[in-house]
């Protein structure tokens, strides 16, 4: 059994389970415990498990147990020397007026996809202020989202980093700002123009941007734009591929072609005519390159253009969009990589701050992706 596959039934078995013994499933694989203790600090440092002492746990449960677990020795800290300088102050992450340690709430919609790396990155962070971190995990369900938040605050945290799962003008659209504590977005920003809710996110409109640039560099002038538009990301992405289509001149911007997945998946007929309609179009000379989204859309559509005897990147150019398996695909693909980590990280810097300074302006915190030139887009 390769490690991809190891690892892939190691978070079946977590996922079904909720936790594991390294030593019972090396025994069930009939591999080393050494084998199995490696994939999963491989699958912890991507953040799709929490490594705990013989075994692995999913990154939510570890963080409810770790908040049970700290409350008790917070307090005992507390009480062990009152009116002793416990070294909880401002500059080691207390509590505003409370003597502990800030404790912040990360709720995100999936710990699977896109969002390992954010989480990673905000607890590299939090570690490095002195503040505690829960995880909570939505799996884009707004009504359990707003649960979550509700308990946390219940539980005191001082504020919350969010990705909400509805857009702004939906039902339920910024509930989170009558929580009663600081809230930062994540990869998500308010589109009521009245909000003041502060925001750290990549920029996928320049994302796009770089993406088409890259390929008018490469020589390409019939740039599609193929993509599921239905996610949070793709009003950006397609925003920034108009623009840049446009900034090309008109001789690129009238082949400007915008073909959409919708929520379909392989199978579906929406979804079958969509990718015929693609390679269709590749074949017949009216598209030369595409940028698309997500990454598992793009490792489709190669397979799809191999079937039909189309050469990539000889018959079409392609740059996928997020980068979390691109490089993985038979020919690694050239993808656009949203800084991920960088945006955990700031995002817990971004509240840390304002919990220590409620009076400074706020913020919004745009990161910029960048481009990984790989063999699916090669001049």
């Amino acid at each position: 059994m390769h490690a991809e596959e190891r690892q892939q039934a190691i978070l079946r078995r977590v996922r079904e389970a909720g936790s594991m013994r390294v030593t019972d499933f090396a025994a069930e694989l009939g591999v080393s415990v050494v084998t199995v203790r490696k994939d999963v600090e491989v699958l912890a440092e991507r953040g799709l498990l929490a490594r705990v002492h013989g075994g692995a746990m999913l990154p939510e449960d570890w963080a409810e147990t770790a908040a049970v677990t700290a409350a008790p020795a917070a307090a005992r800290a507390t009480s062990a020397a009152p009116g002793t300088d416990t070294g909880a102050g401002a500059g080691s992450g207390a509590g505003p007026g409370r003597g502990r340690p800030l404790v912040l709430g990360l709720i995100v919609p999936s710990s699977a996809y896109y969002y390992p790396e954010v989480i990673k990155g905000a607890r590299e962070a939090a570690d490095a202020l002195g503040v505690r971190l829960t995880l909570a995990v939505s799996t884009y369900d707004v009504d359990t989202e707003k649960a979550q938040a509700a308990r946390m605050v219940a539980d005191g945290v001082d504020g919350l980093l969010l990705a909400p799962s509805a857009a702004d003008g939906k039902p339920g659209g910024q509930w989170y700002e009558e929580l009663g504590v600081p809230v930062v977005l994540i990869e998500r920003r308010p589109e009521q123009q009245a909000s003041a809710a502060e925001h750290v996110g990549t920029d996928h409109g320049y994302g796009a941007r770089l993406a088409v640039r890259h390929l008018l560099d490469t020589g390409r002038r019939r740039i599609a734009l193929v993509m599921r538009g239905g996610t949070p990301t793709a009003p950006w992405i397609k925003k920034g591929y108009r623009a840049a289509m446009e900034e090309a001149g008109p001789e690129v911007a009238e082949h400007a072609l915008f073909l959409d997945l919708a929520e379909f998946g392989a199978g579906d007929a929406v979804y079958e005519e969509v990718m015929a309609a693609f390679v269709e179009a590749v074949r017949e000379g009216r598209v030369d390159a595409a940028l698309v989204h997500p990454d598992h859309e793009a490792m489709v559509l190669l397979q799809r253009l191999r079937a039909a005897s189309l050469a990539v990147p000889g018959d079409v150019a392609l740059v996928s969009y997020d980068d979390e398996v691109a490089s993985l695909a038979d020919l690694p693909l050239s993808a656009v990589a949203p800084s991920k980590h960088e945006v955990g990280v700031t995002g817990v810097e971004l509240l840390v701050r304002r919990l220590r300074e409620p009076g400074r302006p706020r913020r919004r915190i745009a990161i910029l992706p960048e481009l990984r030139v790989r063999a699916s887009s090669e001049a």
